[in-house]
This record gives structure tokens, C-alpha cells and sequence, in this order.
């Protein structure tokens, strides 16, 4: 009686660890189908120049203007259709048409360093249409205070 208890207790625990891993293997093949969705072959790709720009040291409550430029390295038209930076003092300025394949363009960003001291860096977040779908590029400095 003790060793058909324990051949039974086997076969229920192999069996929750064979349901187990069929489970897991259906959740990481659903996740590796949607990666492959979102990865179009045909997807605009944006390359930035650069994207990084250091405007050095400035003194406090002037304003620096840079312009990051990229070009749409994919297959099909790019669309940007946000920008957003770190905080109010960075505004970013997307362009409103597409982005044909192998087309350039830029994103003007203006910060104001009025009631800012000290090493800046400014993250502004781009979302669109690309693969991937966010990118960022980050003005860096240091703003001396007045005096």
C-alpha cells in the first residue's frame, strides 16, 4: 500500500511539471510571435547623426537651439508623431510630413536654461512609426550660474 502511494504521488507530480513547461512554452512562443509582428522587415528606421549634442557651458537664462538631424534608413515613409522632452524648459519641433526612404529631416530642440544651474542633460523622447518605435537624443551642458 505505501509504495502504490508513493508511485502515485510521482505520477501526479510529473504530470504537473509536464503541464507546467506546455504552459510556459505557449507563453514564450505568444511572446516571440508578437516581437515578430512588431519587427517589420519593411519598417522605417531613423538614424540620428548624432544624438548626442554638448552645448558645452552657457550661462544661466540663455537659450540653446540644436538641430538633430537623421535620415529614414527603412523601407516605407517615417511619421513622428511625438516628441516629448524631460521637462518645460526643452521643447522639441518635429516635422509634420513623412519621411520617404532615404530622406533626411531634423527635429529642432530649444532649452531655456532660465532657473537651471549646474550639468544639464535634457532627454527628449521621440515616438513614430520605426522599429523601434521610441528613440531619444539628449542635449548636455553646463549652465553657469549668473552673477
Amino acid at each position: 500500500m505505501k509504495k502504490l502511494f508513493i508511485i502515485a504521488i510521482a505520477a501526479i507530480s510529473f504530470t504537473a511539471c509536464r503541464n507546467a513547461n506546455n504552459s510556459t512554452d505557449q507563453v514564450a512562443g505568444n511572446d516571440s510571435l508578437a516581437a515578430a509582428t512588431i519587427a517589420s522587415p519593411d519598417a522605417p528606421i531613423i538614424v540620428f547623426e548624432k544624438d548626442i549634442f554638448d552645448f558645452e557651458k552657457i550661462n544661466q537664462g540663455e537659450s540653446v537651439e540644436h538641430q538633430f538631424k537623421f535620415k529614414n534608413t527603412g523601407k516605407s515613409p517615417l511619421i513622428i508623431s511625438n516628441a516629448t522632452a524631460t521637462c518645460g524648459c526643452t521643447v522639441p519641433e518635429v516635422p509634420k510630413e513623412p519621411i520617404l526612404p532615404g530622406k533626411e529631416g531634423v527635429i529642432k530642440v530649444v532649452f531655456n536654461s532660465t532657473g537651471k544651474e549646474g550639468m544639464q542633460d535634457k532627454v527628449v523622447t521621440v515616438t513614430s512609426n520605426a522599429n523601434p518605435t521610441v528613440s531619444t537624443v539628449h542635449l548636455v551642458g553646463e549652465v553657469l550660474t549668473k552673477k
